[in-house]
């Protein structure tokens, strides 16, 4: 083994195992402004889990906004304001994807990043319609959205090259700045030209439609696929763990909708049958679809990774997300009406939005994971049919949900859910269990 020896002259010599103080400024240096590649491999830091536990908050405040103006414009509203946050998350995906977040700069990074989204998320209830006193919330969450992805854009200048800047960080600043643009735009205008409230709402609501398009059209038409991913499990895990984040807030909501309702069998009965609904999302994504896709992103040559990132994980986890959500609208409905909250009865029927949520949410899930399936691999064909077969038979049951009392239709609903996973265990056992073990074992040896 190597030791340290002492240096001539003055008496400014090191103790044996001292490293000398220019080294340890050197390293202190390289901890707090250093970076650290992603590899093949690489796991989820935890300063990537304390940003999504923000995403829990914001989710539950979704369903507030939404709760507030129970109007498909609400609904909507809630759709542009998910689609704004997901872009953020989604963005920080991708650098993570680069550079790890528990090293350097990127740490200090994303602390603050999580602190501003966490304000974008409060000011979430008033993104639409401000408030008394205080600051003018419509602005608020333009001004904190440009300052997430403009904090995004400087991590990633931190970490590509500097021959690549204007492609990485100058060329997506503009669309970036398009959709800010129009965002404080709807906040400041609107109101001031047009007299009529109505008008005012729908100008808004346009105005931000246009805003998501601006940020989502461009991502596929950037040339940015260099970026790459480096790392498929870290990117997959990452998916998969903001999918559970979503299913935490439909927890939530089933609970907190049920905290000023006493404790009878009919609620008994609604939070275990929307737990069955629950539990079956998570099931068609986990069992055996997530595990494939990270097979096959692993394999995949460096463009094809980007474009399968871009598309079945940027693109297509949002709208699963967003059918993760929706049922809790109906769900709260449905627990109004066993606890007799705000005069209604348990015998009355759903109402639209609240089918919608349930009907809809579930739905939209299934296409998603289906078109995820399709995009990335069609090793499970026979599950993709049992999907589409499934959405098939809850389109044509809807009709009868909105004649059923509330909890009717949210049995129909688990029924057909238990009975899709029944059957898939049933018709494709086989190729099930080949391909977790195949998946898993894959897992093991990273």
């Amino acid at each position: 083994m190597t030791e340290d020896r002492a240096t001539a002259g003055g008496g400014g010599g090191k103790t044996r195992g001292h490293k000398p103080v220019r080294v340890l400024l050197r390293d202190a240096v390289g901890s707090l402004f250093g970076r650290r590649r992603v590899v093949e491999g690489t796991r989820t830091a935890t300063e990537e889990l304390f940003f999504d536990l923000v995403f829990v908050f914001a989710f539950v405040q979704l369903g507030t906004l939404i709760l507030s103006d129970y109007t498909p414009q609400g609904v909507l509203r809630g759709a542009l304001v998910l689609a704004l946050l997901w872009s953020a998350w989604s963005s920080f995906a991708w650098l993570s994807n680069n550079l790890q977040a528990s090293f350097g700069v990127m740490r200090f990074g994303l602390f603050l990043v999580t602190a501003i989204t966490f304000v974008m998320a409060m000011s979430t209830l008033v993104a639409f319609v401000d408030r008394p006193g205080g600051l003018y919330g419509p602005l608020v969450f333009p001004v904190c959205y440009f300052l997430v992805r403009a904090l995004h854009l400087a991590l990633y200048a931190y970490a590509v090259s500097a021959h690549d800047l204007a492609r990485h960080i100058l060329v997506p600043a503009v669309p970036m700045l398009g959709t800010t643009a129009l965002l404080v735009f709807a906040a400041l205008v609107p109101h001031r030209i047009l007299a009529d409230q109505r008008q005012v709402a729908i100008t808004v609501t346009l105005l931000w439609l246009l805003a998501v398009l601006v940020d989502y059209a461009t991502s596929f038409t950037l040339p940015v696929w260099e970026i790459g991913i480096f790392s498929a499990r870290h990117w997959c895990e990452r998916h998969g763990l903001i999918l559970i984040v979503a299913v935490g807030e439909s927890i939530i909501s089933i609970g907190t909708a049920s905290s000023d309702v006493s404790i009878s069998w009919p609620l008994l009965l609604a939070v275990m049958l929307a737990m069955t609904v629950t539990g079956a999302l998570l099931w068609t994504y986990f069992d055996v679809v997530a595990l494939v896709g990270e097979q096959v992103l692993e394999r995949a040559d460096p463009r094809t990774r980007f474009a399968l990132a871009r598309d079945a994980y940027s693109y297509l986890h949002l709208p699963m997300v967003a059918g993760i959500l929706l049922p809790a609208l109906g769900i709260r409905e449905l627990v109004k009406s066993v606890g007799h909250v705000e005069d209604r009865h348990p015998d009355e029927p759903l109402s639209a939005i609240g089918i919608f949520g349930l009907y809809g949410g579930i739905v939209l899930f299934l296409l998603a994971n289906v078109a995820y399936q399709l995009r990335t691999a069609r090793a499970l064909r026979t599950i993709i049919w049992t999907r589409v077969i499934a959405v098939l038979v809850l389109v044509a049951l809807v009709p009868v949900a909105r004649q059923m009392p509330a909890i009717g239709a949210l049995g129909v609903l688990a029924a057909v859910s238990f009975v899709l996973i029944v059957v898939e265990v049933v018709v494709a056992d086989g190729q099930r269990t080949h391909l977790r073990e195949s998946g898993l074992a894959t897992r093991v040896r990273t």
